[in-house]
């Protein structure tokens, strides 16, 4: 039995970069206000606006991609958004192969995207980074997008599980 795992997180410099910077601006602000009359906030206040700045620019880097191939199908989280692990019967699968996407053109970006604010056609997609995905075309018409880092290691275990698909040949 093989079995497929891989976590992702948004780990990218650039984003980290971009999340400093985004930071600095309000940090200066509130600092600023409160250096020209420091009895513009209490200390706690303070220090809970400067918290409160710096948490929801880290909260990015919270979010954790967890996929998992096996046997009885895929499994996939996205947290926090999903706290348990979403399953795909093999049985509901129409095709499944790995293949490059555009995330900015065909699903707007990363994260959690698609669905009725973009292009239905393509269908949703869940990805951290790069442009390698594993695709799922479901038996009921929709289309999932799985982000992957590991195009080898997915492609292997795909083609293990390639008899599990009823409708397809093609893994």
């Amino acid at each position: 039995m093989r079995i497929f795992k891989e976590e992702q997180r948004f780990n990218q410099l650039w984003l980290i970069i971009l999340m400093v910077v985004s930071i600095i601006m309000p940090i200066g602000i509130i600092l600023g206000t409160y250096i020209k009359n420091p009895k513009s906030y209490s200390t706690t206040e303070l220090i809970g606006l400067l918290g409160l700045v710096v948490f929801a620019a880290c909260i990015i880097f919270f979010f954790k991609l967890s996929t998992r191939i096996d046997q009885t199908g895929i499994y996939y989280k996205f947290f926090p958004f999903h706290l348990k692990y979403k399953h795909i019967n093999w049985s509901e699968i129409n095709k499944v192969y790995v293949r490059t996407y555009d995330a900015i053109n065909d699903y707007g970006g990363w994260g959690l995207r698609g669905g009725a604010l973009w292009n239905k056609s393509k269908g949703k997609a869940i990805n951290i980074s790069g442009d390698i995905g594993i695709q799922l075309d479901l038996i009921n018409g929709k289309k999932l997008l799985i982000g992957t880092q590991k195009k080898v290691d997915a492609e292997r275990v795909l083609l293990t599980y390639k008899s599990k698909i009823k409708k397809s040949n093609n893994v």
